[in-house]
């Protein structure tokens, strides 16, 4: 496993395992696989509605607490500082624990700056040993590194291959936050498993083009949280570290980014619109 170290000093793998849209009846049973697989860094949200599976096969795992690194996000239903505060001990309760590695801004709007407040309090007390944000483009993570008492340490945004956020990491690079990709396969989008560069390239090293694009994003300092329900994919996701590719590799895959999202668009007034709608509607 290699590793970053965050702008405090707390060391979070740079692979983990993400249990978006993972229920939570399967949900326990993928987080054990992955544990026995290798993973040690388990992301989760709030409005994932899996924290209490999650906690579940922390408690189940037999390794110890101090080995795991435990991810999560507080919702928007929960922005402010109040809602945040009660929230952040809810979590705590779902996972069964008494602190989390590292919990995020999940969405960058409602009161994000209230619900920051509450995270800096929790983390000056203990609860959580690492904050950060996640969809933050870089005018709304600026904003933040510039005023917030305690600069985030992470910020969690679409990154894969086809939308490898340059500019953006650029950014984060500036104000020493930790760049992690969600979607890192681009949710199979663009045939990603299938893509002839990704393919060419990961015949040379013996490894897929799942494989491949994985170890781009870590040798580009993005740490990745690649999800599937099957341990044997999980295993192949977790086997990245064998193998370091050319720089002439790397460059060739840095050409396949179209620089926009496959998703959605933080800044598209519409797609503005539809998040916040499912913020105030999607309760947790």
């Amino acid at each position: 496993m290699e590793y970053a170290t965050l702008n405090n000093g707390v060391k979070m793998p740079m692979l983990g395992y993400g249990v978006f849209q993972v229920t939570n009846e399967e949900c326990e049973r993928c987080v054990l696989d992955a544990i026995s697989v290798g993973y040690r860094l388990i992301d989760t949200a709030q409005s994932y509605g899996n924290e209490n599976a999650v906690g579940n096969a922390v408690t189940k795992c037999g390794v110890p607490r101090e080995e795991l690194f435990l991810t999560t996000k507080i919702w928007m239903s929960n922005a402010g500082y109040q809602k945040a505060k009660e929230s952040i001990d809810k979590s705590l309760k779902n996972l069964n624990t008494d602190y989390i590695d590292l919990m995020l801004i999940h969405q960058p709007f409602g009161d994000y700056y209230g619900a920051y407040r509450a995270m800096e309090e929790a983390y000056m007390a203990g609860k959580l040993r690492a904050i950060g944000v996640s969809n933050f483009y870089p005018d709304r993570l600026i904003d933040l590194c510039q005023f917030a008492e305690i600069p985030p340490m992470v910020n969690q945004v679409e990154t894969h291959v086809f939308q490898q956020q340059k500019t953006a990491h650029e950014y984060m690079k500036k104000y020493q936050v930790q760049h992690e990709a969600w979607g890192p396969f681009a949710e199979g989008k663009k045939s990603c498993f299938t893509n002839p560069l990704l393919v060419k390239i990961g015949a040379k090293y013996g490894k897929t083009a799942a494989q491949t694009a994985l170890r781009f994003l870590i040798q580009s300092d993005v740490a990745v949280i690649p999800k599937s329900t099957h341990k044997d994919r999980m295993a192949q996701n977790f086997d990245v570290f064998d193998f370091t590719l050319s720089e002439d590799d790397m460059e060739a895959i840095s050409k396949l980014d179209e620089g926009k999202s496959l998703f959605f668009d933080h800044y598209d007034p519409a797609t503005v619109e539809m998040l916040t709608n499912m913020g105030k509607s999607r309760v947790v």
